[in-house]
């Protein structure tokens, strides 16, 4: 009969075996291909092509509008300050108090305004940027198919890329062509 540690050196066996075969079977089976990689500058992307540029204008003047709001609310909230440091002196206990109050929800107010606000920047900011990302990609997928570009990797600071070579930059040819396309 088999013994106990025969059985466990057969298995032993038998898994080595199983694991050199699936190694060396697929080492062997693989094949070479070549690929060709490109960089790009997203960055350089944005702020030069027309697309990059009317998204950045679009935003900004967005941007602008929203804070000339948080602006005039500001006033608004300072002259409120301004005019009960004024009359402080002369008000009642009450009316001090209602004029706290009312300061303090108007602060309340501001500050779920200015929440509110920066919530809708953000939006836009997403909206408008998703779009051009989505005709920087169809643009990069045709000129990396021109170029047998395999793979295309964002080189922009803190980015995945850490070296390349600059013969890898393809972020001219997508910027004419981008350009082109969307003039």
């Amino acid at each position: 009969m088999w013994s106990r540690c025969s059985v466990w050196r057969l298995g032993w066996m038998l898994g080595v075996v199983g694991i050199a075969l699936a190694v060396g079977g697929c080492s062997s089976s693989s094949v070479k291909i070549e690929s060709k990689i490109g960089v790009i500058n997203a960055q350089r992307l944005l702020n030069e092509t027309n697309g990059g540029k009317r998204a950045k204008d679009i935003l900004a003047s967005f941007s602008k509008n929203r804070q000339a709001l948080m602006e005039s609310e500001e006033r608004d909230l300072r002259r409120m300050e301004e005019d009960f440091a004024r009359q402080a002196s002369i008000l009642s206990s009450a009316a001090k108090r209602e004029r706290e109050e009312q300061f303090r929800r108007r602060m309340q107010e501001y500050q779920q305004k200015a929440a509110e606000l920066n919530r809708e920047v953000q939006e836009k900011q997403r909206e408008v940027l998703e779009g051009f990302r989505d005709k920087v990609e169809a643009v990069v997928a045709k000129v990396a198919k021109g170029l047998g570009v395999q793979v295309v990797v964002d080189k922009s600071k803190g980015g995945p890329t850490i070296y390349h070579e600059d013969g890898l930059d393809i972020s001219n040819q997508v910027i004419e062509a981008f350009n082109r396309e969307y003039p």
